[in-house]
């Protein structure tokens, strides 16, 4: 018998206990944006340690941080092959509001071979489905393909605030020839994604003031600067009538789609009206020359999130307002800065400013785009993998969001990350009646076992 043919046999001879395992881990309440959760939080991380130990693996700690634990393992005797960093975090996001859900969010269950609770999708069950891949080859195999480190956090849902400074001083520890990461989805049903790309985020607060209080608009207006006039005025300087910014230099530094994944993309068959339908809106609209999907995944962009000043309450106030103020934030791509972004930013809305109004630009916090390149090998196998369960070609595909943490194994470790999801984006992570499709959880196991093998003659 193979090794992945009698990996198949031991998940198949063990796939209720593993379901009665995911159940315990996700029935502990592991909300980490909740002070009265954070015993429950320790709990989570003592439990993981916990099926690490099982599963076989070694050196692990639960380890405290400013916030709550980060977990660690390894197992690193297979000589000569490379090491992977296998990233997850086990903290959830609160269940409110509770009234929604079918069935109690930390009693998990299984209906229809779904399996229901908080975490279940985002992003236990895949941490919990990594460790069984490993308990499995070390049971069935007595050892892995490569040598493995596993770092699983608890603050993920908070912005892994504390995990930077954990990955920077502990960078030679978690050295590894690439970090996989399971807490992305699929393309659609039935349909693998591996996902290479991310943009970052960078914004900025702009605060307009005027008089030194609201003023009487039949004494003063017309006469005195309107601070909502001149913001309106900013905020108009941004984008031509075809959506493409107009600060200056924004675009430098935009790595180009390649021809390759112009097609890729092309080749997912994307459906406009059906987005139209989701959104809401009669028709879509964005930059020039480029089609949704490279709008959404690989082109920068700046919005303005929200505008506000002057009087808003019901009826009519004659006063010019003395202040107002907009929130913008810009998406970034490859090979973008959002420090350099914020500096563009700065000297354009100085350039634009009208007469008679003060300008202070306040900074929002910031994370790099990331990518490692749709042809690198380790992506190229990860799709291979997929195709090994999934009767569809694997899509190679960008997200238009940020995961600050993919960034900083990026620029820390300067390692390769391969994200490998196996949810669904209608699973309703964040929001009642979380689930995870179980099909995909069965076939998740035999998907990274069989990437493990894939990679193991991999060399830099």
């Amino acid at each position: 018998m193979n090794q992945l043919k009698q990996l198949d046999q031991f998940f198949a001879e063990n796939r209720e206990r593993h379901l009665e395992e995911m159940k315990e881990f996700l029935a502990i309440p592991s909300v980490s944006s909740l002070s009265e959760h954070k015993p429950d939080m320790k709990k989570a991380a003592d439990h993981l340690a916990n099926l690490l130990k099982k599963a076989g693996m070694e050196n692990i700690q639960v380890r405290d941080t400013a916030g709550h634990p980060v977990v660690t393992a390894d197992w690193l005797h297979a000589e000569n092959r490379p090491t992977v960093l296998v990233y997850g975090h086990y903290d959830v996001q609160p269940v409110d509001p509770i009234e929604l859900w079918d069935s109690e969010p930390f009693q998990p269950e299984i209906r229809d071979n779904i399996m229901y609770g908080r975490g279940s999708s985002d992003d236990k069950g895949q941490v919990f489905m990594h460790i069984k891949v490993l308990e499995a080859m070390l049971q069935s195999e007595e050892k892995l393909p490569v040598n493995v480190k596993v770092l699983f956090e608890g603050e993920e849902e908070i912005g892994s605030v504390n995990l930077d400074g954990f990955i920077e001083d502990h960078k030679e520890e978690l050295a590894a020839d690439l970090v996989l990461i399971s807490d992305t989805a699929l393309y659609a049903p039935g349909k693998p994604a591996v996902c290479y790309a991310l943009r970052g985020l960078t914004g900025v607060q702009i605060n307009v003031s005027g008089a030194k209080g609201d003023l009487h608009s039949g004494i003063y207006g017309g006469g005195v600067q309107n601070p909502i006039h001149a913001l309106a005025d900013i905020l108009a300087s941004f984008h031509d009538e075809h959506g493409t910014i107009k600060v200056e230099g924004f675009y430098d530094s935009v790595r180009q789609l390649t021809a390759e994944e112009r097609a890729a993309f092309a080749e997912l068959d994307f459906d406009e009206e059906g987005i139209k339908s989701e959104a809401g809106v009669k028709e879509l609209f964005g930059e020039e020359g480029f089609t949704y999907l490279e709008q959404t995944w690989a082109r920068p962009t700046l919005e303005v999130n929200g505008v506000f000043g002057g009087f808003a309450g019901e009826g009519i106030k004659t006063v010019l307002p003395a202040k107002a103020g907009a929130k913008i934030t810009c998406r970034l791509v490859p090979d973008q800065d959002p420090y350099e972004i914020v500096k563009l930013l700065r000297q354009h809305i100085e350039a634009n400013k009208p007469a008679g109004v003060d300008i202070e630009v306040t900074e929002f916090d910031k994370g790099k785009p990331f990518i490692t390149p749709m042809d690198h090998p380790l992506i190229q196998a990860a799709g291979r993998s997929y195709e090994t369960q999934y009767d569809e070609k694997t899509a190679y595909i960008r997200a238009g969001g940020s995961i600050p943490i993919v960034s900083t194994f990026d620029e820390i470790l300067g390692t390769p990350v391969v994200m490998m999801g196996f949810a669904l984006s209608t699973e309703n992570f964040h929001a009642p009646n979380e689930h995870f499709h179980l099909e995909n959880f069965d076939k998740g196991l035999r998907v990274v076992s069989d990437y493990f093998h894939e990679i193991k003659d991999y060399s830099k």
